[in-house]
């Protein structure tokens, strides 16, 4: 997952960034000083090609599609002015991000591995709904344990702190995933 991984560290710099310097600095780094006092969404959907550069792979394609549905989570989960984003709303970004790479990651082991779905379209979501909570979830804790100061970001150790986040996590959902097997 290394252009999952690249991506989390660049999309984690951007917001730093934002909460240090504020967005019209940020964008200005970037050339895009026009997008300040546009909507979060369009401010980030405008900023995929940054975070995540198109590609043939399937990790690249994975990182551009998780990053399009969080941009999509965005509004219902509070954050929707990207000037006065708080470390909370930072987090919460870089969560949704984080659990979507995850969860694409997942249906694309399943669809190369062929586990068998629900027939039933209800049942599918269902289950889809509940893997994106159960993700979700395991992405929060780890996040909660690394403990991500974004007023102080050090782009430096932040690539490490990313990928810890990804190991903590997967670790989290393989023990929840054998703790459920066991019941």
């Amino acid at each position: 997952m290394g252009s999952s991984r690249g991506a989390a560290a660049r999309i984690a710099g951007f917001l730093g960034d934002v909460g240090s310097r504020g967005l019209q600095a940020a964008l200005a780094t970037l050339n895009m000083a026009g997008l300040a006092g546009r909507p979060a969404a369009e401010i980030l959907s405008a900023l995929v090609e940054h975070f995540c550069p198109e590609g043939g792979s399937i990790d690249e394609g994975i990182a551009r599609d998780a990053f399009m549905e969080t941009v999509i989570d965005l509004a219902d989960a509070g954050v929707t002015d990207m000037a006065n984003l708080t470390s909370e709303q930072m987090r919460t970004v870089l969560e949704l991000y984080v659990a979507h790479t995850i969860e694409d990651r997942i249906y694309n082991d399943v669809g190369i591995k062929g586990v068998e779905v629900p027939s039933d379209i209800n049942a599918a979501e269902a289950v889809r709904d509940q893997l994106h909570d159960f993700i979700l979830g395991g992405v929060a804790d780890a996040f909660s344990e690394a403990a991500i100061d974004f007023a102080a970001i050090d782009s430096t150790a932040l690539g490490q702190t990313i990928d810890r986040i990804y190991q903590a996590a997967f670790d989290i959902l393989e023990a929840l995933g054998e703790e459920e097997s066991q019941k």
